[in-house]
């Protein structure tokens, strides 16, 4: 039975139902001893919470993508095949334009919660030694034979820890808000693609290259990156791709694209951070080189020439917000920041009303597209 399938919840509901009514009925007339029913009362007492906490949790696993599987939430999946030092460009030595073209096979998704439109391939990380899930989106304009020859832009999108595939999909329904809006010319056609980024039991990866335990960094930058423009119509350089997160997703995104202004020429960061230690499981916390080459604010004071990317970044006052003022003192052109304070709980419900905005500020730093019919507005 999936963890976040429909049969799934309403069994938890229906266990909780059943939960509150048996000791209605039968607190009562428990038969024997007085041990023996205080202990089968204490039994339907512990049931009773159990199938509350399990109602609640799986509804709120839902609702904020925390868990795909049973195996993301018991830690039992298997995602690293090998972890190779590859070196600072994490390529390994590859020259990826010399790499053949991989054809994946990616099939329609069968849930209704991710909206329509939503593709899947498992994808086995040829230079990071990554395997994993992909979901991508195309937009309304992909299939139109008037832009039969064009690459689209793409935006990938990265949740936080715990963190589902689908959650940018499922739960902040990102294709379902911007669909009508490509339609209508506001936003540009963006090809959507949400990578797994949950690869380590119990740990955050922090997105980064760490040898002998995973080369995360490699996986969202190099591989994913490769299987899009492989597989469809995608703009291949850096102006033609944009990094977008939440919460550890944030301090993913912003890091990659300073740290990769070749690959990304904008990123979004919702209610991160700059230090990894802000999340006390991410395995660049844990050692203090780490920790600080992997900081996003390090990153940027210490590049050899300012990079060329746009960073968008919003938050409360102590959960992202400060950090974001931070890199945007901290800034030199051609590098530019654009903070925004916003108000609401470290939640999915915070990140999805800021969907739109975000886009409108994507689109800005855009090129220009095909049917474009009315300009971009930012947040």
């Amino acid at each position: 039975m999936s963890l976040t399938g429909t049969t799934f919840f309403l069994t938890t509901i229906v266990l909780t139902v059943v939960a509150v009514v048996l000791p209605l009925l039968l607190w009562s007339r428990v038969p024997g001893p007085s041990a023996v029913r205080g202990g089968a009362r204490l039994v339907m007492v512990v049931f009773a919470q159990a199938a509350a906490v399990l109602s609640v949790f799986v509804a709120v696993n839902n609702a904020n993508g925390l868990y795909d599987n049973w195996s993301d939430l018991l830690g039992t999946g298997n995602h690293i095949v090998a972890a190779p030092n590859l070196g600072q460009d994490g390529l390994g030595g590859k020259n990826l334009a010399n790499e053949p073209v991989l054809r994946q096979k990616f099939s329609d998704v069968g849930d209704a919660r991710m909206g329509g439109g939503v593709k899947v391939a498992q994808l086995d990380g040829a230079v990071s030694g990554v395997k994993g899930e992909v979901y991508v989106w195309l937009p309304p304009q992909y299939g139109n034979p008037a832009y039969k020859h064009h690459k689209f832009p793409v935006v990938e999108l990265l949740g936080g820890f715990p963190g589902s595939a689908r959650a940018w999909f499922s739960a902040l329904h990102v294709n379902s808000q911007l669909a009508p809006r490509m339609k209508r010319g506001e936003i540009a056609p963006f090809i959507l693609v949400e990578p797994r980024t949950n690869l380590l039991d119990g740990q955050d990866t922090g997105c980064a290259n760490v040898p002998g335990v995973v080369n995360a960094e490699s996986w969202l930058s190099v591989d994913v990156r490769k299987a899009v423009t492989d597989n469809f119509r995608a703009a291949p350089g850096a102006k033609g791709w944009s990094v977008a997160g939440y919460s550890a997703g944030a301090h993913c995104a912003v890091k990659l694209a300073l740290a990769h202004p070749d690959r990304y020429h904008a990123a979004v960061g919702l209610s991160g951070y700059n230090d990894p230690a802000a999340e006390r499981v991410s395995i660049t916390a844990k050692d203090p080189h780490l920790r600080r080459v992997n900081n996003p604010l390090w990153i940027m004071k210490h590049a050899k020439t300012p990079p060329r990317v746009a960073l968008f970044l919003s938050g409360g006052r102590h959960d992202g917000y400060l950090d974001g003022l931070a890199l945007q003192r901290a800034a030199k052109s051609p590098t530019s920041v654009q903070t925004v304070a916003v108000i609401g709980p470290h939640t999915g419900a915070l990140w999805k009303r800021q969907v739109i905005g975000v886009f409108q500020w994507l689109t800005s730093e855009s090129a220009p597209y095909p049917g474009r019919t009315a300009p971009a507005k930012g947040i």
